[in-house]
């Protein structure tokens, strides 16, 4: 009563000397309610090792509760060096109890191999031990097992059902992936109108994915009506907290001028700030206002950096550009060889500039010694696509020819789709 204020004016102080007396007694709640005030620094000067003592005594007497907040101040190094076998130690005998808490943070140190070897069906045994006692923690990322299929057989709509039960407790990660399954069709039937009721719910928290979530239903008009400017504001909202994609999208907007009004600066400051945070997309397009000095003065140089990181994740239009810039040598030291290799890597993504590329070098033994057959078998696969110069070159080249050699060239090109472009 005296520590919540319940009847009586609050005093700590007062709380703490009634706790001491108790708790002298060998009684365990009160040992862990003066481990609390020492913790907290509540009615006496904050002690984390006269609370570790209290705190102590509680959890040897089995007190599920002292055991819970003892195994989080070792897992969190609060007071005590960080001891995260310790910590488990104290978590497992809370969690035994029933102790919901104590199952979800068990959970999370199987789940990130904390003290224990990794076990994510372990961490899904105790997140659905906490979950079913109504944790919404614990609801979320049993959800997200079910959703991903870690630790536990995939099943969308179990995924949907403890979404749900989190979501309606107020948790913004439920309430997006929720509204993302909702968006997907996947474990419940599709409605774009319940997927941005849950975005909102998650965005009116200020939870960046759900601001940039809804942020993309208002930028395509899906299950709310077309609505540049507000997808912009959340987009903003999203960005402002670091969220790279939102970064990336709002850049865009003041790119085009959709949303707000068009400004090449804007665009590349928060361009920036996705690509920083490895963004490819933001990356590329950063190269694109650096190559065609968009928003700053232009800079081959810059542009190929920039190319460059984003074509090293795999992005394959950045590949390409990357290719033609070693080709011919703008930004970079020319490299025929360096510019084959990149149009490779964006061939085997089924690139078609990069494939006709690869064409004209092979035909000219530009980087790679002279093949016909190699220039032939680029050339039909990039004509595949009706390119007009691929099939201009493809109908040049199967002249030149002998029937054999065509036949041979159609036929790699037949192995190297089938192949998905890989290895060619």
């Amino acid at each position: 009563m005296l520590e919540n204020g319940a009847g009586v004016v609050q005093d700590y102080q007062e709380a703490l000397r009634w706790y001491r007396r108790s708790a002298a007694q060998g009684t365990r709640e009160a040992q862990h309610n003066v481990g609390a005030l020492y913790a907290n620094g509540q009615g006496v000067a904050q002690d984390y090792d006269e609370a570790l003592k209290w705190f102590r005594l509680s959890a040897d007497q089995g007190l599920a509760l002292a055991q819970y907040t003892l195994g989080g101040m070792y897992a969190n190094a609060q007071g005590v060096d960080q001891d995260d076998a310790e910590a488990v130690k104290w978590l497992s005998l809370s969690a035994e109890q029933g102790y919901a808490k104590a199952q979800y943070d068990l959970g999370i140190m199987y789940a990130n191999a904390r003290g224990v070897r990794e076990d994510q069906k372990v961490a899904a045994k105790w997140y659905r031990k906490s979950a079913k006692q109504g944790d919404p923690f614990a609801q979320y990322n049993l959800a997200v097992m079910y959703d991903t299929g870690v630790g536990v057989k995939q099943n969308q709509k179990k995924a949907v059902s403890w979404y749900r039960k989190s979501a309606a407790q107020g948790e913004a990660g439920a309430q997006t992936n929720l509204g993302t399954l909702y968006e997907e069709g996947q474990g419940t039937e599709k409605d774009l109108k319940e997927a941005a009721n849950w975005y909102r719910k998650a965005a009116d928290q200020g939870y960046a994915q759900g601001q940039f979530a809804l942020a993309t239903l208002y930028d395509d008009g899906l299950g709310v009506a077309l609505d540049d400017a507000a997808a912009a504001k959340l987009y903003r909202a999203s960005a402002e907290q670091g969220f790279a994609p939102a970064q990336y999208n709002l850049g865009l907007m003041y790119l085009k001028g959709e949303g707000v009004l068009k400004n090449s600066q804007s665009a590349r400051t928060w361009l920036h700030k996705s690509a920083d945070q490895g963004d490819a997309e933001a990356q590329y397009n950063l190269g694109y206002m650096y190559s065609n000095g968009e928003g700053a003065p232009r800079d081959h140089e810059e542009a190929a950096r920039w190319y460059k990181k984003a074509a090293e994740q795999g992005h394959p239009s950045s590949q390409f550009v990357l290719g033609v810039l070693y080709q011919n040598g703008e930004g970079v030291r020319q490299s025929d060889k360096e510019a084959v290799g990149w149009y490779k890597k964006a061939a085997a993504q089924g690139d078609v500039p990069a494939q006709f590329n690869l064409g004209v070098m092979y035909a000219h033994g530009q980087g790679v010694w002279p093949d016909e057959l190699l220039a032939q078998m680029w050339f039909i696969l990039a004509a595949e696509t009706r390119d007009a110069d691929a099939i201009e070159n493809r109908d040049q080249i199967e002249g030149m020819l002998s029937p054999k050699q065509n036949a041979k060239a159609r036929a790699m090109a037949k192995a190297c789709a089938a192949n998905t472009f890989k290895d060619c």
